[in-house]
């Protein structure tokens, strides 16, 4: 399967994603509706928001930007690499 191209699929898919966190949260805080909740959820989301900004934007465009990440996998792999000391296009140690 391709990467999905066309700008009408990309924005349905973007609002699709607006839509089911709009609905989980509203769920959440339906059946559990205290400020603290509230809170916390409003940091957890906003803190997920900046560590996939921070994987996708700040380590690609600087601390290594030769690099472009496929998904959080990708992302762990480089860092489980980088950590290992081995570098792109090495193989793998056993």
């Amino acid at each position: 399967m391709g990467d999905i191209t066309n700008p009408k699929l990309l924005y349905a898919k973007g609002g699709l994603f607006l839509v089911l966190g709009l609905l989980a949260s509203g769920l959440l805080l339906a059946e559990h509706f205290e400020l603290k909740t509230a809170v916390l959820l409003a940091i957890a989301v906003w803190a997920f928001a900046r560590a996939y900004y921070f994987a996708f934007y700040v380590v690609q465009h600087y601390v290594d930007p030769g690099y472009r990440f496929a998904g959080l996998g990708s992302f762990a792999a480089y860092l489980w690499r980088k950590r290992r000391g081995e570098k792109r296009g090495d193989p793998p140690s056993r």
